[in-house]
């Protein structure tokens, strides 16, 4: 059974299990930020003599520094020989952290959402692809007080799709990913949580995510409430139905 068509948690009556904790993407998710990204990364394809077609781009979408950049390479067929990664990198660490100096816009009714998650007593994770040195730069805008802990992508072994950042989130607040719900806007970011465990609400930005087990889609953030979460999180018995208390 698809979590979708399981009924409406009755809330009312407070028979539901919450999460023990929601792992939030940031870019796409909770920052419109990718449309920043995208000016940085057509300029840098444009540095390597490609141009950024719409499907290059959603291909990087919540990619990893060096796995976006190492697509930029490909497909600019620049032989690994001739790559200069860190040079690159430092490059859009630069232009990025200049385009968040302009301000970076919310993704419509994230931030209510995280209020209404915050009101639940839920503990909050930030689970980025993007590096340390820019997520600081981004926290003012959502407010690092609001989570327990942030993880960025630069602080694991593999950044997204692997499931380290997902699998280290739940770690850090003493749960496994399945007691955990993962928000994501991406189809890295969405194998990631998948693979690392976590059920997932998706709620796509620019690019499609495939459906599968343990995800549940959703248009946007905006109105996002307690039975939203309970449904899209709730674990499932073997036969389909509802653990409850």
């Amino acid at each position: 059974m698809n979590r979708s068509d399981l009924p409406v948690p009755d809330v009312g009556r407070q028979e539901f299990e919450l999460p023990r904790a929601v792992l939030w993407d940031m870019d796409g998710t909770l920052l419109d930020s990718e449309k920043l990204w995208d000016i940085a990364m057509a300029e840098l394809a444009e540095r390597l003599g490609v141009t950024m077609t719409t499907e290059l781009r959603q291909s990087t979408l919540g990619n990893s520094m060096q796995g976006a950049m190492t697509k930029l390479y490909v497909a600019a067929g620049i032989p690994e020989a001739d790559r200069d990664l860190d040079a690159q990198a430092e490059w859009i660490r630069g232009r990025v952290a200049e385009l968040f100096g302009g301000g970076i816009p919310w993704r419509p009714g994230a931030d209510a959402a995280l209020d209404t998650v915050a009101s639940l007593g839920i503990p909050m994770v930030l689970v980025t692809n993007t590096e340390r040195e820019l997520t600081e730069r981004a926290l003012p805008t959502i407010g690092k007080h609001r989570f327990a802990h942030t993880l960025c992508g630069d602080e694991v072994a593999e950044g997204k799709p692997a499931p380290d950042l997902y699998l280290a989130a739940a770690a850090a607040v003493g749960a496994t990913p399945a007691q955990c719900l993962a928000v994501e806007d991406s189809p890295t970011g969405t194998e990631a949580a998948t693979a690392a465990g976590c059920p997932v609400l998706v709620v796509p930005s620019d690019a499609e995510v495939p459906s599968g087990p343990g995800r549940t889609f959703r248009d946007g953030l905006v109105g996002l409430d307690i039975a939203d979460v309970v449904t899209a999180w709730r674990p499932i018995g073997s036969a389909g139905d509802v653990m409850g208390h």
